[in-house]
């Protein structure tokens, strides 16, 4: 798709410093910027490209200074940044447009499609199952039992959804994700075996969730596994049963929380976090990456690391010390020396 200067500021509502006809139809960085490019400037440190790059179309803030010619066609918005992304958002949703449906789908005559939205080829959608409206379901997607999916929901390509779970509007998962296993529940037996329980609950995915690739929310024992509205989940992370995790939340990869345990709102969560069951994280916590949480965090928007968990603070101090033992023990070493020829 083409799309000249003109249009692209008044999309942006900002003005064309240049050519308003300069047509462009990729994008690109602002140092890797071809012909027929439009690219973004805001961070100063990039300024100097802005002389230099092939970019024919440059979006950038309105109060930037030029020191000398540009080649580019600028745009300039309030927030160059925030502008780009609008873009972004735009191009994002041309290319993903799909509609119809593709060929080799199973649909089960229980099952109620709202209108528009896409399905993809070798999907299989079971019983009782209620789609919303504009729903872009992708290929191999398999949704099972009495399941419910809200409008404008987009399930990538490979997305389970075990029976009688419930999703949301506008959630995005992407391919490989698993919404609905069972959740790890064992009773130990006398002879030393195991034997499952029943995991008879569901999920339940509120509005507005991303949850990224190969991610895995088990079924809640009873009762319901809960991902409330606004959360963020990234790749490659295990949510175990009866999990209830608040709004606008983002957990980073490599997380697993264990079951029953309640994370709160606003809370952030780093890489490779793991979380005991049965305790609650308050709302406002941030944990470093690769911090093992054991215990419930009570003070709401306090800052968490290490393992064991700590306050940063302490950790950071921790840190410091860890880095000066090889010192201490050599000035150790030598007062016991010391001592040894008195």
């Amino acid at each position: 798709m083409q799309i000249t200067a003109q249009q692209i500021a008044t999309f942006l509502e900002g003005k064309v410093d240049g050519n308003p006809d300069q047509v462009v139809f990729q994008l690109s960085k602002i140092e890797e910027g071809t012909h027929g490019s439009l690219s973004f400037l805001s961070n100063p440190k990039y300024e100097h490209y802005i002389y230099d790059t092939d970019a024919s179309i440059v979006i950038v803030n309105e109060d930037l200074v030029l020191h000398r010619p540009v080649r580019a066609t600028l745009i300039r918005v309030k927030n160059s940044y925030s502008a780009f992304t609008e873009v972004l958002k735009l191009y994002n949703s041309l290319r993903l447009e799909r509609n119809g449906r593709d060929e080799n789908i199973f649909v089960h005559d229980t099952a109620t499609i709202g209108e528009g939205g896409y399905i993809g080829g070798f999907s299989y959608i079971d019983k009782q199952v209620k789609i919303g409206n504009n729903v872009k379901i992708y290929p191999r997607v398999y949704i099972g039992e009495n399941v419910t999916v809200g409008d404008n929901t987009t399930l990538f390509p490979g997305v389970t959804v075990y029976y009688d779970c419930i999703i949301g509007s506008n959630v995005i998962i992407h391919s490989g994700t698993v919404i609905g296993s069972d959740g790890f529940g064992f009773a130990p037996k006398e002879d030393g075996t195991y034997d499952k329980i029943p995991q008879i609950g569901n999920v339940v995915i509120e509005d507005n969730v991303e949850i990224g690739a190969n991610t895995v929310i088990d079924r809640a024992t009873l009762g319901s596994t809960v991902i409330h509205k606004g959360v963020k989940l990234d790749n490659l992370i295990q949510i175990a049963h009866n999990v209830e995790i608040g709004k606008n939340t983002v957990v980073a990869a490599q997380t697993g929380i264990s079951g029953s345990t309640k994370v709160g709102e606003h809370v952030v969560l780093g890489g490779q976090v793991g979380v005991v069951g049965h305790i609650s994280i308050a709302n406002g916590s941030q944990v470093q990456a690769q911090s093992g949480i054991n215990k419930s965090i009570k003070d709401a928007n306090k800052k968490w690391g290490g393992t064991p968990s700590t306050s940063y603070s302490s950790q950071l101090r921790s840190q410091v010390l860890y880095s000066k033992l090889p010192e201490l023990e050599k000035r150790i070493a030598e007062l016991e020396k010391q001592l040894k020829n008195k």
